[in-house]
């Protein structure tokens, strides 16, 4: 039984690599750092500030690349005031009320991050409950977050379906044994299947995700008729 959606955020609801993308190259080069497109995808969507950072800025101390790291966020906040969920969201929140689903957020993105996107959005009351990895043992691609949300919302991984956009996020989902769908806005389609994604489309209009959300919900009203 279809009991729960569980949505990422960045790249997800709404795409916002083009603009984290900006905000990371302005605060690399104040360390005469320049990345490009494929550099950003590789080293840093989807990932954790603590550990980016580390990895690109190994020279600086805990206290520092915490600085940085706020300094590269407040800018992001800075440069996304107008920020709009991706086609056919709102629809899908229509469609998961209508069949009384459960709705998970579960994000990397800081917790002001987080905040300041719901509020951009309007979705501050949309999810049931929601998982940041700072509140969690790990983020993703660790599956922790996800395990998390399932026990938030009391169910099973079977009784969920995961959406992301980023190979870490599929990670974590796939390796919290739910069901996966990715969502092509910041990667390739082929590279989300290949890493655990059953199924990937470019947004919430996609006729092929429809179709199966549709077969899932009538498969469990036959399921409970023949129990009948």
């Amino acid at each position: 039984m279809l009991a729960a959606i569980l949505f990422d955020l960045d790249g997800t609801i709404v795409n916002t690599d083009p603009i984290h993308y900006l905000a990371w190259q302005e605060v690399l080069l104040n360390y005469s750092i320049e990345i490009d497109e494929t550099f950003y995808k590789s080293r840093i969507s989807g990932g954790l500030n603590p550990e980016i950072v580390k990895d690109i800025l190994p020279q600086l101390s805990a206290a520092e690349g915490q600085n940085f790291a706020d300094e590269k966020e407040t800018l992001f906040r800075k440069l996304a005031p107008n920020l709009k969920p991706l086609n056919g969201f709102s629809e899908l929140l229509a469609w998961t009320d209508t069949h009384h689903l459960k709705r998970a957020l579960v994000t990397n993105a800081p917790r002001l991050n987080a905040e300041f996107m719901l509020e951009v959005l309007g979705i501050k009351e949309a999810f049931h409950t929601v998982v940041l990895a700072d509140d969690c043992i790990a983020g993703k691609p660790d599956p922790a977050p996800y395990q998390v949300a399932l026990n938030k919302l009391g169910i099973t991984a079977e009784e969920a379906i995961a959406l992301e956009d980023s190979p870490s996020g599929i990670r974590s989902a796939v390796s919290a044994d739910i069901r996966t769908i990715g969502i092509a806005s910041t990667h390739n389609p082929q590279v989300l299947q290949e890493i655990g994604a059953f199924m990937a489309i470019p947004d919430f209009t996609d006729l092929q995700l429809w179709t199966f959300l549709n077969s899932l919900i009538e498969q469990d009203s036959n399921a409970i008729a023949s129990n009948l």
